[in-house]
């Protein structure tokens, strides 16, 4: 009887669906290392953090490390949920000094409850890749995949847990919304939220039931409505427009779900970060295929 552990994943890949082993390692590099085997130099692992959550935004990270495999903290790396406060912080801090860029991307729940979470979430993950100083070659995001973003990219079910720089994306995102809520939980007291984050936690409800919905409240996610329509009240009748100012109006069709073309920031669009003369990667990946100097 095969063990749990030893089951392989399916992974959805550029051209159909492969299998990997991932459940009993640890995060490493060999998803990185077979892509750059194809000649993929800037590889960013993306990851997000707060779609389930009932309060404040929703996170993504993206980082591309360095190619060096000698760094001792690599073996620290896991899924940030699997480490405490103490650990995320002290390797949030090297991940930004060592990586060769990091991402970050923040989409608020006004914005939540205007679309809906999955595509506030991958909204938040091409703001991360957009806000990387350099353009990835090549992406590979946990779980999701970016159909409007031309860049080659790979979706990896519990990509979190066996690659190292997906790994390192979610604990960027963890830090930084656990510090904006941290935040929050002094503009807006009595809920709790630098505790539970802004999860549906028992304390959480309890206090949200008592105090009503605040302004970073998702107030379309059934926990929250709930209560609303228990306490009489219009959804439109919460302050919802004060916590994240830049993000009052619609957001920009250029990064939006739907896009045909992915765009910088500054709304240029971005040309396909794959390097020229490069096949899509296979599920059997053949070595020495030549490499692109990454800029």
């Amino acid at each position: 009887m095969k063990n749990a552990e030893d089951s392989p994943l399916k992974v959805r890949g550029v051209r159909g669906v492969i299998k990997v082993r991932a459940l009993s390692q640890l995060p490493n590099l060999d998803e990185e290392d077979n892509l750059r085997s194809q000649g993929y130099e800037l590889i960013a692992g993306i990851d997000e953090v707060g779609r389930g959550a009932l309060a404040g935004p929703v996170v993504a990270g993206a980082v591309i490390l360095p190619h060096s495999t000698n760094l001792s903290w690599f073996e620290l790396v896991r899924d940030s949920k699997e480490l405490n406060s103490r650990k995320r912080e002290s390797l949030f801090d090297l991940i930004n000094k060592e990586a060769v860029a990091v991402g970050i991307g923040i989409v608020p729940p006004q914005v939540i409850d205007s679309m809906n979470i999955l595509r506030a979430t991958r909204l938040a993950m091409m703001q991360a890749v957009e806000k990387l100083p350099k353009q990835p070659h090549f992406l590979i995001i946990d779980r999701v995949t970016l159909s409007q973003c031309p860049i080659p990219q790979r979706g990896i079910t519990r990509g979190d847990k066996s690659c190292l720089s997906i790994a390192c994306a979610s604990i960027i995102a963890k830090v930084t919304r656990d510090r904006i809520m941290e935040e929050f939980d002094k503009t807006y007291p009595g809920y709790g939220f630098a505790r539970h984050k802004g999860y549906g936690t028992g304390t959480h409800l309890s206090c949200l039931q008592k105090l009503g919905p605040s302004p970073i409240h998702r107030l379309y996610f059934a926990p929250v409505r709930n209560i609303i329509t228990g306490l009489g009240s219009s959804p439109l009748a919460s302050g919802h427009s004060e916590p994240f100012a830049s993000f009052h109006t619609e957001p920009s069709t250029q990064c939006h779900s739907e896009p045909s073309l992915f765009c910088h920031s500054e709304g240029v669009p971005m040309k396909s970060g794959r390097p020229k003369n490069l096949r899509d990667p296979s599920p059997s990946p053949r070595s020495g295929s030549g490499r692109h100097k990454g800029g």
